[in-house]
C-alpha cells in the first residue's frame, strides 16, 4: 500500500458529511444574490420600526402606540427579539443588514435539515428532501421574524424525533431552544404540539415495562418546556398572545398567507405531495402508526393554511428519515467526523461567503421593493398633517415606518376578527354600508386606498369627498368640510 493511498483513506473520513456545509453555503449565496426579494413584504418596515422603539426605550411594548384606532389598547410583541435584531442590523448596515441576517438564518435552517436527515439517509435522498423543503418554503421566506425562528424549529423537531427514535425522553439541553424561540416568534406554540405527538410515538413503540416511566419523563419535559417558553419579558402572556392569533376566525382566510392551499394551478405543494405519494406507492414504504398520524397532521395544516407548508417541509423529512433508512438503506456515517482539515474548510467557506457578501453589497445596494407601497401618496398625505386616515390594510406597515398613524396594519391580533372583517368588507364594498359607517364612526379626514379598489371608485362619485392625489398604486380622497354620511346612498338601486 502506497503512502498516497494511506493518506487518502485517512483524509476521506475527515471530509465526509460536508453536505450540510455545501447546502448552507449555496442557500446563503442564493438569497444574498436575490437579496431584495427578502424585502418585498411591507411588514418588514414596521417590524424594524418596533425593534428600534424597543432599543431606544429599553422596554417592550405593552399597549399600541402606532394606530389611531387602537391606541392605548393592550398589545404585546411576541417577536420582540427578532424585531430588535432586524433593527440593529439595519442600523449597522442599512438594508444589507436584514438581508444578511435573514439569509444567514435561512442557510442555517437548511444546513441543519441536511445534517439531521443526512445522519439517517444517503446524500442523494437528503438532497431530494432539502430541495423539496426549499421549494415549499421559498414563497414565504422574507426578512420577517418567522425566518429567524426556522433554525430553532429544525433543532427542536430533530431533538424530539431523535429521542422518540431511541424510545427515550428528550434532552433538557433543548429547553434553551424553546426559550429563544419564544422570544423570536409566536410560532413556538407548535413546539408543544410536537412534544405531545412525539411523546405518543415514543411510548407507542416502547416496551410495556417502560411505557409508564417514559410517559412520566416526557410529561416532565413538557412542563419544563412550558416553563422555558415563559422566560420572556411578557411571561406566560406570550402564550395567550399566540392564542389570540389562532382565534381570529373569519379574518384568517382573508390574509394571503393564512388562506387554504389553492390547487387551481400547479404549485410546489401539489407537486411534492404527488411525488411523495408516487414514491411511497412505488417503494412500498411503511411507517409506524404515530408517524403516519403526525405526517397526516402536517399535511392537513399545509392544506388548511399556506404558511404551514414550511412546517411540513422542515419537519416531515425528519419524521421520515429513520423509518425510510430501515427500508431503503441509511447513510454510511451516523455523525460527521471533526478534524482540523474539516474545520479549516468550513472556515474557508465562511470567509469566502463574507467576502462575497461585502463585494456584492458594494455594487448592488439592497433596498425594499416599493412597487406596491404608496411612497408618493404618503409624501402628499404628510403635507396635510391629518391624523385620521382610513388606509388599505397593506399600506399600514409603510405608514408606521413613516410616522403616520394607520387605521389598520399587519398586527391583525391587535384589531381582532370583527374589525378586520369589517374593514375588508368596506374596502372591497362587499358591504358598502360598512364603508360609510367606518367613515362616520372614526371621523375619517381622508382615505388612502389602492387605486384599483372598489371603495376608491365609489368615493370618486360621492359628494363630500375630493380626490386630491392618485397614481397607479394609491389614491387619496379628502373629506370636504361639512360632509356627513350617516346612511348608505342608493348605489345601484332600481328606478321606480
Amino acid at each position: 500500500m502506497s503512502v498516497t493511498t494511506v493518506q487518502t483513506e485517512r483524509t476521506a473520513p475527515s471530509l465526509r458529511g460536508l453536505l450540510p456545509v455545501w447546502v448552507g453555503a449555496a442557500v446563503y449565496a442564493l438569497f444574498v444574490l436575490a437579496g431584495n426579494r427578502l424585502l418585498i413584504d411591507p411588514d418588514t418596515l414596521w417590524q424594524i420600526t418596533v425593534g428600534q422603539w424597543i432599543i431606544d426605550h429599553r422596554a417592550v411594548p405593552t399597549v399600541d402606540i402606532y394606530s389611531f384606532t387602537m391606541r392605548g389598547q393592550p398589545w404585546i410583541s411576541t417577536q420582540w427579539l427578532a424585531q430588535v435584531l432586524f433593527a440593529q442590523s439595519y442600523a449597522l448596515a442599512g438594508w444589507a443588514g436584514p438581508v444578511v441576517l435573514s439569509a444567514g438564518a435561512i442557510a442555517a435552517t437548511f444546513a441543519l435539515l441536511a445534517r439531521f436527515v443526512g445522519r439517517r439517509l444517503p446524500e442523494s435522498a437528503t438532497l431530494v428532501a432539502v430541495a423539496a423543503a426549499l421549494a415549499l418554503t421559498v414563497t414565504h421566506l422574507f426578512a420577517r421574524p418567522h425566518v429567524l425562528a426556522l433554525p430553532l424549529l429544525v433543532l427542536w423537531a430533530a431533538g424530539l424525533i431523535a429521542a422518540a427514535d431511541r424510545r427515550e425522553a428528550p434532552s433538557y439541553w433543548l429547553l434553551p431552544v424553546m426559550a429563544l424561540w419564544a422570544n423570536l416568534h409566536g410560532g413556538f406554540v407548535f413546539g408543544f404540539v410536537l412534544v405531545g405527538g412525539l411523546a405518543l410515538d415514543a411510548i407507542w413503540g416502547a416496551g410495556p415495562r417502560v411505557q409508564k416511566s417514559l410517559l412520566l419523563r416526557w410529561f416532565v419535559f413538557g412542563l419544563a418546556a412550558l416553563a422555558a417558553s415563559c422566560i420572556t419579558p411578557y411571561g406566560w402572556n406570550a402564550l395567550l398572545a399566540s392564542q389570540k392569533i389562532l382565534s381570529l376566525g373569519g379574518a384568517l382566510p382573508l390574509i394571503t398567507e393564512w388562506r387554504p392551499a389553492d390547487f387551481g394551478s400547479l404549485g410546489a405543494l401539489e407537486v411534492c405531495l404527488l411525488l411523495g405519494i408516487g414514491l411511497a406507492l412505488h417503494h412500498g414504504v411503511k411507517l409506524p402508526v404515530m408517524r403516519i398520524v403526525l405526517l397526516l397532521g402536517l399535511v392537513h395544516m399545509a392544506l388548511a393554511q399556506t404558511r404551514a407548508a414550511e412546517i411540513l417541509a422542515l419537519v416531515a423529512p425528519l419524521l421520515l428519515a429513520a423509518p425510510l433508512a430501515r427500508q431503503i438503506g441509511g447513510s454510511e456515517s451516523s455523525a460527521p467526523v471533526t478534524s482540523p482539515m474539516r474545520s479549516a474548510l468550513v472556515a474557508g467557506v465562511v470567509a469566502m461567503l463574507a467576502a462575497g457578501t461585502i463585494a456584492w453589497a458594494s455594487v448592488h445596494p439592497f433596498q425594499p421593493h416599493m412597487h406596491g407601497s404608496p411612497v408618493a401618496a404618503v409624501t402628499e398625505l404628510k403635507k396635510l398633517n391629518l391624523t385620521r386616515v382610513l388606509n388599505d390594510y397593506d399600506f399600514g406597515g409603510y405608514l408606521i415606518a413613516n410616522g403616520v398613524s394607520p387605521f389598520i396594519d399587519g398586527r391583525t391580533e391587535l384589531y381582532g376578527e370583527k374589525f378586520f372583517v369589517d374593514h375588508n368588507a368596506a374596502s372591497g364594498l362587499m358591504k358598502p354600508e360598512n364603508l360609510f359607517r367606518l367613515l362616520e364612526q372614526y371621523d375619517i379626514e381622508a382615505t388612502l386606498l389602492r387605486t384599483q379598489s372598489a371603495a376608491t371608485t365609489l368615493l370618486d362619485h360621492i359628494d363630500g369627498w375630493q380626490k386630491i392625489y392618485s397614481d397607479d398604486i394609491a389614491t387619496i380622497h379628502l373629506r370636504k368640510p361639512g360632509a356627513m354620511h350617516t346612511a348608505e346612498p342608493a348605489v345601484g338601486a332600481k328606478a321606480r
